[in-house]
């Protein structure tokens, strides 16, 4: 719900900020013809939070003070995307923020509240110290991933970027420069459990991922030789589509 509110911020300060930019024209047309109204998305964002704060009491009875800093850091992350004076992906820290949230702190938090409700939370920051290593590490390729979701609607909005005064990498740099970056997270994905393997002693079966490796490979090609904005779009769902393979299959190698 955090995260959702976040995306209807993003649509939010596009609009109040970008009026008939037409990035998202399908959005600048309901604006424009009534059916959708900015105090509407307020609202919206307004009830993903109130949903959100109501499991609140609930994980904090499970899981103690950690549970609120999980929270506090999602909350701040997911509305400085495009919200408030800080927004990063304006400073083209998008990449990095993505990585981490999705890679490290959502599964750390997922997995912490698992083990509070198995093991009991007495002194919660000492059950969150005691944690092992692979937690921090097991989500990385999903971090990897998701981040790429995102910058291939970079390469493909770089135009309405660069007229916003945006600094994302392919506005900085080009999109040859997000292309490559697209490569090089997707590659990790598919290096991390061999060393998950090799390094952690996780069973063979975590190879699993393996099985996705074709259809990620013809997914970023079709990324990195996409010539324009139109053969772009539906990259995005495939990727994300991507990503709901790859963490499925490492779940299930995990659990064998």
């Amino acid at each position: 719900m955090i995260h959702v509110a976040g995306v209807f911020t993003d649509n939010h300060e596009l609009l109040r900020k970008h009026p008939g930019l037409q990035e998202h024209p399908e959005l600048d047309s309901a604006i424009k013809d009534g059916t959708l109204r900015l105090p509407t998305l307020r609202a919206a964002i307004g009830v993903c939070l109130v949903l959100a704060l109501a499991t609140a009491p609930y994980l904090y009875r499970v899981g103690g003070a950690p549970v609120l800093w999980f929270g506090a850091i999602g909350i701040v992350a997911s509305f400085s995307y495009n919200g408030g004076p800080w927004a990063y992906v304006r400073r083209g820290l998008a990449d990095p923020i993505f990585f981490l949230m999705f890679g490290i702190v959502g599964v750390l938090g997922t997995y912490y509240i698992q083990a509070a409700a198995v093991l009991g939370a007495p002194e919660p920051w000492t059950l969150l110290k005691l944690l092992p290593l692979s937690v921090y590490l097991v989500g990385l390729p999903a971090g990897a991933i998701v981040t790429a979701v995102m910058l291939i609607d970079d390469v493909r909005d770089h135009d309405f970027d660069q007229k916003k005064g945006w600094g994302t990498g392919a506005v900085r740099f080009g999109v040859s420069f997000n292309r490559a970056e697209i490569t090089a997270l997707v590659a990790f994905a598919y290096v991390m459990p061999f060393a998950l393997w090799i390094g952690l002693g996780f069973k063979v079966w975590i190879l699993l991922t393996l099985v996705s490796a074709p259809f990620a490979w013809s997914t970023v090609q079709n990324v990195r030789t996409a010539p324009s904005r139109t053969e772009l779009i539906p990259m995005t769902p495939r990727m994300a589509l991507l990503a709901l393979m790859h963490s499925a299959l490492l779940a299930i190698g995990i659990a064998l």
